[in-house]
């Protein structure tokens, strides 16, 4: 239910979170991954932020107490977006530019549309196929790109991707029958803490190089304070609030938006190359994400939620 009033600045801090912090976690990851492994890098990451949101929610008084079957639910969605999800994401990073990265992932909408078709016979509306369309084109002549396919191990970080979106896309109609906690914060802490677990068990049978903070380089120990406080806390505080503030066609703008601030990011810090090609993929998929999202009634991808909408009373 929405507040009856409505404080400017907090909507525009909110925005600017969604906007250029969730588009900024691309880069970071880069950064943090040139120098430690992925599944590590994730598990310090999510774990220590779901212990920061378990923290923050006793502080305001919020319970912890779950069910079973909350916990268990909450155990599979933290898997499918941020074990799987995001650890194979970082993991490509060491293979792709961030950039290009973030273009790939702007697909998504189209990736859960075409698994609802797939698996809940929802009928595709007409000016979604035109979507579809838009997505394909865009996604092909992202891909075309031999100047940079022919790098090593991209094609390898592209379905790493792929992967990773087919995961979202699942874990995005499973949230919409899961029995979850109600309170978002607490789900979420849930959700971290425990991604970052399963991800830590991935890190030791692949046999990842545990590295002390202390040894981290300071590019590495900024971005991953970054990536814990803001990336994981902040921005998804802030989309939350977002949902219960304004309309989630406005929350859904994040899906144009991020790519750009990626993009924009990885060529000024990272040095990263952006194409012609490049600017022209993310026109068209860019243009098929909108038509997906402006016919759908209601297709707010969550980030490191486990809800499709906020059911938060409290």
């Amino acid at each position: 239910m929405k507040p009856e009033t409505k404080n400017p600045l907090l909507i525009i801090l909110a925005f600017f979170s969604i906007y250029v912090i969730w588009g900024s976690t691309y880069m970071l990851n880069k950064v943090a991954v040139s120098e430690l492994p992925p599944f590590f890098l994730a598990s310090i990451r999510f774990t220590t932020a779901g212990l920061l949101i378990f923290i923050i929610s006793k502080a305001m008084g919020k319970s912890l107490a779950i069910t079973r079957k909350q916990f268990k639910n909450a155990f599979i969605v933290g898997i499918l977006f941020l074990s799987f999800g995001n650890g194979l994401i970082v993991w490509a990073l060491k293979y792709v530019d961030s950039g290009f990265a973030a273009l790939e992932i702007s697909a998504q909408p189209l990736v859960v549309l075409l698994l609802m078709w797939l698996l809940q016979g929802k009928r595709i509306k007409p000016m979604s196929l035109v979507g579809v369309g838009f997505g394909i084109v865009g996604i092909f002549l992202l891909v075309a790109q031999k100047q940079l396919i022919t790098k090593e191990g991209t094609v390898l970080g592209m379905v790493m991707i792929f992967a990773c979106m087919l995961s979202w896309a699942y874990g995005s109609l499973f949230v919409g029958k899961a029995d979850l906690p109600k309170n978002f914060f607490v789900n979420t802490g849930y959700q971290m803490f425990t991604a970052g677990i399963t991800l830590a068990l991935a890190s030791l049978l692949f046999g990842e190089k545990w590295v002390a903070p202390s040894e981290w380089g300071q590019p590495v120990q900024l971005s991953m304070i970054l990536l814990i406080v803001f990336g994981s806390i902040v921005a998804f505080t802030s989309f939350n609030y977002l949902l219960k503030t304004v309309s989630p066609d406005k929350v859904a703008t994040s899906t144009y938006v991020n790519p750009i601030i990626a993009l924009i990011l990885g060529w000024y810090i990272l040095d990263e190359q952006i194409t012609l090609q490049s600017i022209i993929a993310a026109a068209v998929l860019l243009t098929g994400v909108y038509f997906i999202n402006t016919t759908k009634t209601t297709l707010t991808i969550p980030r490191f939620s486990g809800k499709m909408k906020n059911r938060d009373k409290d």
